[in-house]
């Protein structure tokens, strides 16, 4: 029953997501498959293909899930946190339910989801993701990072009060916590830091960078603790190729971003005053395990996916060998 509604929220996913080729049915495809999007033409919806050895791995800024209970004591209108309707909220947990299906995703790393409260909406119209965490900062009216996987957790850690450093030397600690969650799929073990860096509204740069070093060194510790593991850091870096965050997390190549081999018109997930921006991104960790070539995507419908303002990027990785 579980595999029979999961199936009917991936179908309609396929239905919101027939305005733009990212959108399309998202099959996991074989290396070496060109794929006709990325030249003009969208390929015929396939069937999703179950492989044993990959792990899909997802990540999407959901948007301001903020349930109905005002938690701040300043809610609606011009006010930071929203206050849905149970209608409007319902709605918005529908689409984006729909969305997260679609992606065929073995873990999906999560962010701006405000309480336990949303996470558990959400996950409750996801029968492929029994196992979910909420990486809960514990500040009223917080859009928190969280995981949903469909195989067992059996390790979370929360970095959020790590002390970090600025290049001007102050120190700051991130923005969101760093989630830290350990897997056990497809007999081996996947570690995946679901993370959101601070945004570029009232802009703090070096924030942005400090969290950047910061996670660099607790995602390359961790490789190093576990040599047969998958890692992986995704999130919303608000940050693009180039930028001195994104340089930081490649320094010395200790993580790799998995969409540079993909084409830069290919990448973006966010659409700000007209321009296309890459900022949500995935980074495999050096010696933690290995991406499948090409197998980078961004789901999206128009500029976003189910209702965010965001696409999501997933990738398809497997085990380093024994």
């Amino acid at each position: 029953m579980a595999r029979l509604l999961y199936r009917v929220g991936a179908w309609f996913g396929l239905l919101l997501a027939a305005a733009g080729c990212d959108g399309r049915s998202i099959a996991r495809e074989p290396e070496d498959v060109v794929d006709p999007c990325a030249v003009e033409a969208c390929p015929p919806a396939t069937k999703p293909v179950a492989r044993e050895d990959v792990v899909r791995i997802a990540a999407f800024n959901v948007h301001r899930l903020f349930d109905t209970v005002c938690d701040s004591g300043a809610c609606g209108g011009s006010n930071y946190e929203a206050l849905p309707s149970p209608e409007a909220f319902a709605l918005q947990v529908q689409q984006l339910a729909t969305a997260i299906a679609s992606l065929d995703a073995d873990i999906v790393m999560l962010e701006e989801v405000e309480t336990q409260a949303s996470l558990d909406a959400l996950q409750g119209l996801l029968p492929r993701f029994p196992h979910a965490v909420l990486g809960e900062t514990g500040a009223p009216a917080s859009v928190d990072v969280a995981v949903l996987s469909a195989f067992p957790i059996t390790g979370v850690k929360s970095h959020y009060r790590e002390v970090l450093t600025r290049p001007d030397g102050s120190s700051t600690r991130f923005s969101r916590d760093l989630l830290e969650v350990h897997v056990s799929a497809k007999g081996g073990e996947a570690i995946v830091f679901a993370a959101h860096f601070r945004s570029k509204v009232s802009d703090d740069p070096g924030r942005r960078e400090a969290e950047a070093n910061g996670a660099r060194t607790l995602v390359s510790a961790a490789a190093t603790a576990a040599p047969q593991a998958l890692v992986v850091l995704g999130g919303d870096l608000n940050d693009v190729p180039g930028s001195p965050p994104l340089v930081a997390l490649e320094a010395g190549g200790a993580l790799s971003r998995v969409a540079a081999d993909r084409p830069s018109g290919d990448t973006w997930t966010y659409a700000y005053n007209g321009q296309l921006q890459a900022i949500d991104h995935l980074y495999l960790a050096r010696g933690g395990g290995t991406y499948v070539p090409g197998s980078f995507r961004v789901a999206r419908d128009r500029t976003g996916l189910g209702g965010s303002d965001h696409g999501a990027v997933f990738a398809d990785f497997q085990y380093a060998a024994p």
